[in-house]
């Protein structure tokens, strides 16, 4: 198979040609740096995003807080965990940096708030 991606390891942003098979890569065309190889490999093999959305916040300032992982986690987990999440809503507060889960689907990456949130008196 032969797919074409741009790099982001660094500012160059080299356009790759990359051929593999399922599970191994064969070689990689257009790298300007060492960083491109590695790219390359985690992409096609096994590709990760940090995932960053909403969690639902009750007696909050706020109806909703942002949160991240921690680092990222597997692509194929991405629609999980946004599932998983949808159905969460947690109290005020809610402070930067709070887990939200922890070990997400044991990818070693937790969720954690990017907000404080402040608790709404009743």
């Amino acid at each position: 198979m032969k797919n074409e991606i741009i790099c982001i390891s660094c500012p160059l942003g080299c356009y790759l040609t990359v051929n593999h098979n399922q599970n191994k890569l064969k070689n990689v065309i257009g790298n300007r740096c060492s960083l491109g190889l590695n790219y390359a490999k985690k992409e096609i093999l096994n590709p990760e995003r940090t995932l960053t959305t909403t969690v639902k916040v009750s007696n909050g300032n706020l109806p909703l807080v942002s949160v991240k992982t921690s680092q990222p986690i597997p692509k194929n987990k991405i629609f999980s965990a946004m599932k998983l999440l949808a159905k969460i809503k947690i109290d005020a507060p809610v402070e930067i940096g709070e887990k939200i889960i922890q070990n997400i689907f044991d990818t070693n990456a937790n969720v954690i708030a990017t907000k404080n949130i402040i608790k709404m008196k009743k």
